[in-house]
């Protein structure tokens, strides 16, 4: 019932934040090319991106975009009351007034356009829009099915309806409505994932699968959170922690954080106390697999064994940007070699332009660390206790001991001077 709830709350994501996009083009590009598919390495450390998505974008214009708005909206009254007959002036000025943030104004100018032309799809299109960023569905619905009515090959008419019809409570018209938009722009992610999770609602996992891994290789960081969640329960696919620890880090590496806090749980997991040590080893096998995956993206490289660091061979090969990237993401991967790289190039940077005390190791290791992972813990009380790149500090350097073996802990106490 939770899971059923939570796929409710994502299909009534607020539609205010794509109003300024949808007023300003009244029909989606049916031309548009295929998204690109998203990097497989991850770096957490660049997840925190701030939660915009409850916020109109009206109320999120660069500050220079606002202004030019709000100069053009006199222009645009003088035009209209000098030829108030022109639906082209009504509609633009319509879009610059729900650009500020008035939305009842705007919402007069839509209704006076189509008074002029009511065969104007794309208008109705535009008020349909403008009435679900006001939540009333009832009347988007009216406005957007007089669009598909008028246009039957405006994908965006159908795409939004889908949403409105979702928002009342049909969710088979719903889906009608995404597939007639999937009919006429088969490249649109956004409509399969909507699509995806109204199917998995109804229990149809394995076709509400194949629509989420369509969205997801198409760039939809929700899909790819839903997909690894999906390989990480056996829904609709096979059971496979490894290939959904894959997509969660694609998702991440796109500031995903739902996907970065699954993986962050299970790094947890695989060292926590109170898992069953079957459970522990289940984890840790599947990031071993996942690093290994991370050699198809480089067919020319040689591995000389089954669990050599990709990241350190790119560094070999001088390749020393994608070697830094890929060996965090091995690192965060629970790659003790990785790790171990990384805490010797955080003290003495290398040759080829990577400085000292690089802050993503940083961060790398004190997540990590967090998480239980001993080399990080190690590593971390290295850097505290030594005062490397930060101020040095006996008691984190401390902390970061705790969760080792007893003897270990106490190897890197006399070593460190930490009594």
């Amino acid at each position: 019932m939770r899971h059923r709830s939570v796929l409710a709350t994502l299909l009534l994501f607020p539609f205010l934040a794509l109003l300024s996009a949808c007023l300003s083009s009244a029909q989606i590009s049916e031309n548009l090319p295929p998204s690109a598919i998203a990097p497989e390495v991850f770096t957490p450390e660049i997840l925190s991106a701030p939660e915009e998505n409850n916020v109109p974008l009206l109320l999120r214009m660069p500050e220079q975009a606002h202004e030019d708005a709000v100069r053009g909206i006199s222009a645009l009254r003088n035009a209209v009351l000098l030829t108030p007959d022109r639906t082209d002036l009504r509609l633009t000025l319509a879009d610059r007034l729900s650009r500020i943030g008035d939305l009842d104004a705007a919402l007069d100018e839509y209704h006076a356009a189509i008074v002029l032309n009511p065969s104007d799809a794309k208008a109705h299109v535009q008020l349909g829009v403008l009435l679900m960023a006001r939540q009333d569905w009832k009347s988007a619905a009216v406005s957007l099915q007089d669009a598909v009515r008028l246009d039957p090959e405006l994908t965006q008419a159908h795409y939004n309806l889908g949403n409105v019809r979702y928002a009342l409570g049909n969710v088979t018209a719903a889906m009608h409505s995404y597939r007639e938009a999937l009919a006429l722009q088969p490249d649109f992610p956004d409509a399969r994932y909507r699509l995806a999770l109204l199917l998995k609602l109804t229990n149809h996992e394995r076709e509400a699968a194949r629509f989420m891994e369509d969205a997801a290789i198409g760039g939809m960081p929700q899909a790819q959170h839903f997909l690894g969640n999906a390989y990480k329960q056996g829904l609709g696919v096979e059971k496979n922690l490894a290939h959904a620890i894959t997509w969660w880090g694609r998702a991440a590496s796109l500031g995903y954080q739902p996907a970065a806090d699954a993986l962050s749980k299970l790094r947890h997991h695989a060292f926590a106390v109170d898992q069953p040590e079957q459970r522990r080893q289940e984890i840790t096998d599947a990031f071993r697999r996942y690093r290994h995956q991370l050699w198809d993206k480089y067919p020319n490289l040689t591995r000389q064994d089954s669990d050599a660091s990709l990241g350190m061979t790119l560094l070999h090969s001088n390749q020393t940007a994608d070697g830094l990237t890929v060996l965090l993401t091995e690192a965060y991967a629970l790659s003790a070699p990785a790790q171990a790289e990384l805490a010797r190039l955080y003290e003495h940077g290398n040759e080829l332009g990577l400085v000292q005390h690089d802050r993503r190791i940083l961060i790398c290791f004190d997540r990590t660390a967090t998480e239980g992972f001993p080399p990080a813990k190690k590593a971390l009380a290295r850097i505290y206790a030594k005062g490397l790149g930060v101020e040095a500090d006996r008691t984190k350097a401390r902390i970061a001991l705790r969760g080792l073996p007893k003897q270990d802990a106490q190897i890197l106490i006399d070593e460190l001077g930490l009594r």
